[in-house]
This record gives structure tokens, sequence and C-alpha cells, in this order.
């Protein structure tokens, strides 16, 4: 443990911004999913195993009837596979990493992603504890957040009509952040374009999934200078 306390000390304040993020829509993930019938235990329990946030706000809609295993692998694939460009851009720091790597790759959400990318290391500590840290850190606050909503939600009265929402919200701010940090705005300026486009042809209702096939044959198709950029940017 030689470190670690100075390393979770140094990087709390850099995760204070999740914190805050991760509690309020952790509290929401947890009454939706109290609502429908489950213990806040299997909320707390999800959150430690899956972890993957909008995934995981998906994730309540499959516990109905008449949605098949293939729909559900689907679904989640096509929500979190943005990860893959998250990856590689850390591929470098996390072998350097050791065993933690695994925890790591688990464990890269959105913004932990923008952390560990744009966050600079302190001084006078460990570059592979310090990021360790930040990313143990942000999957508590998410615990601690389900825990607090799954146990509300089953003792609590709620009405969670448009609670959902504040997964929007928080890649509405997530984008907006990065929109305004980053010079390089191809990948969001192709995620508007395209989702736009996809909205005008399949509607309001359908448009999701188009959209984001489209957004990553764009990008497989330019990736290569993508990753370079992304690569560059995280070093």
């Amino acid at each position: 443990m030689t470190g670690y306390k100075h390393a979770f000390r140094k990087a709390f304040p850099y995760t204070i911004p999740v914190l805050t993020g991760y509690l309020f829509i952790g509290i929401a993930f947890g009454v939706m999913y109290a609502e429908k019938g489950y213990s806040f235990l299997w909320a707390i329990l999800m959150s430690l195993l899956v972890y993957a946030g909008s995934g995981q706000y998906l994730a309540v809609n499959f516990f109905t009837p008449g949605i098949s295993f293939v729909q559900v692998i689907f679904m989640t694939l096509m929500v979190n596979i943005r990860h893959i460009f998250y990856g590689i851009s850390l591929l470098d720091k996390f072998n350097q990493m050791g065993k933690k790597r695994w925890y790591m790759i688990f464990g890269l959400t959105d913004e932990t992603y923008s952390l560990l990318c744009t966050t600079k290391i302190p001084e006078g500590v460990e570059e592979e504890k310090f990021l360790f840290a930040i990313s143990i850190m942000n999957q508590s606050y998410w615990v601690i957040g389900s825990a607090i909503g799954g146990l509300a939600g089953s003792f609590l009265p709620f009405n969670s009509e448009g609670i959902d929402f504040a997964m929007t919200a928080l890649f509405v701010v997530i984008f907006v952040e990065q929109w305004m940090d980053d010079k390089n705005r191809i990948p969001e300026t192709i995620g508007v374009a395209a989702a736009f486009l996809c909205l005008q042809i399949f509607g309001a209702d359908s448009f999701v999934l188009p959209s984001m096939l489209l957004i990553i044959m764009i990008l497989f198709a330019g990736r290569r200078k993508l990753d370079e950029k992304e690569v560059a940017k995280c070093r």
C-alpha cells in the first residue's frame, strides 16, 4: 500500500465533478431498478460487476418479456462500442500497469477516460497509482449512488417518469466540455451530423441505432488519423 494513500489523496480533488454527477445518475439508476421490483442489492451488484453507465440504464428495459438475448447483446455492444476507441488510445499506459490493467480496462467509462487523458500527474505521485485511484474512486461514487437510489426506490414512493434523462443530461455536459476543450472537433462533428441525418430519415423513435452504425462506419474509415491524434492527446 506504499504510496496509495498519497495517490488517492492527490487524485480525489480531480474526481469531485465525477462524484457529483455519478451520485445523482447512480441514484436515478437505483430508483429505476427498484421500480422494476428488484432488491437494491441487485442494483449494487450490477454497478460492481457491469459498471456501464448508459448500458445499465438501457439494461433496466431488458427485464421485460419479449427481449431476446441476441437483442441484449447487440444493443449493449452498440451503446458501448465507443470504448474500443478509448482503449486504443490508452494501450501504452495500461500495458505498463501490470495486473492492474485488467481493472483499468473494466473501469474505463466516459468520465474516467476524460480524466485519464486530461489530468496532469501531480509531482511526487506514481502515475500508475494515481490513474488507478481515479478509476477506483469513480466506480465507488457510482456504486454508492446506485445503493442510495435502490434503497430509496424500495422504501419510498417515487414517480420516476423522466428520471432517465439524467444520463442524457450528463452526456450533454460531457459533449459540451469536450467540444470546448478539444481543438480537434472532427469526431464530435461526425456524431452530430450522423445523428441529425438519421433523425430525418428514420424518425425520433428509430434513429439511434442507424446513427450509431453510421458513426462507427465513418470512424473506422478514418480510424488511423483519429487514433494518432488521440494517442498524441493522451501522452
